[in-house]
């Protein structure tokens, strides 16, 4: 049971119901990632700008392939769950990749070089190495996007923060960052 009360679509604050209402219309649902959030108009109204804007940078593939590595590093269950089901039907990413994503890398030598260079800004706090940056660089990444990886490691952080604070119920496919790969 989550740890922070996660309120039903009737009971969020009144600033935060044309928000979820847009994320019902787009996703079919409002999942308790979303309703947690909520719980803060101000919190909500950034997180969805920033995850908005960032919607419109690197691809989809690649995206939720640092989302899914990100997830694993902060040994965040809810996001792995989340990202995986999105992985496999959103991104169409298939089940091995998937698992090669957790692990910081993949079978596409480029996004290979995007999820390892996520991967280290995530479990080294951002103090990679001039290497590090030379890789990613020399896999075709432009500074710009180099730039939205980090961000996607922080919009991902959040959530796997948030989620791992309040213990959010999992309300996807159950996947554990415990579990092997």
């Amino acid at each position: 049971m989550s740890r922070i009360s996660i309120p039903s679509l009737d009971s969020v604050p009144q600033a935060s119901k044309a928000t979820l209402e847009t994320v019902q219309k787009q996703l079919g649902t409002v999942p308790n990632l979303y309703r947690l959030i909520a719980l803060s108009p101000a919190a909500l109204g950034a997180y969805t700008s920033f995850q908005g804007a960032l919607s419109r940078s690197l691809d989809v593939k690649t995206r939720e392939r640092i989302a899914l590595a990100v997830a694993q590093v902060n040994g965040c269950d809810y996001c792995l769950s989340a990202h995986t089901y999105l992985g496999l039907s959103l991104a169409k990413i298939s089940a091995e990749e998937i698992a090669l994503n957790r692990k910081g890398t993949s079978s596409d030598v480029k996004a290979s070089a995007a999820v390892s260079f996520a991967t280290k800004v995530a479990r080294e706090r951002g103090h990679v190495s001039d290497a590090d940056i030379a890789a990613v660089r020399l896999a075709g990444f432009t500074d710009a996007q180099i730039v939205e990886i980090i961000s996607l490691v922080a919009e991902n952080s959040f959530t796997n923060y948030l989620n791992e604070v309040a213990k959010t119920d999992i309300d996807f496919p159950e996947v554990r960052a415990s579990e092997a790969a």
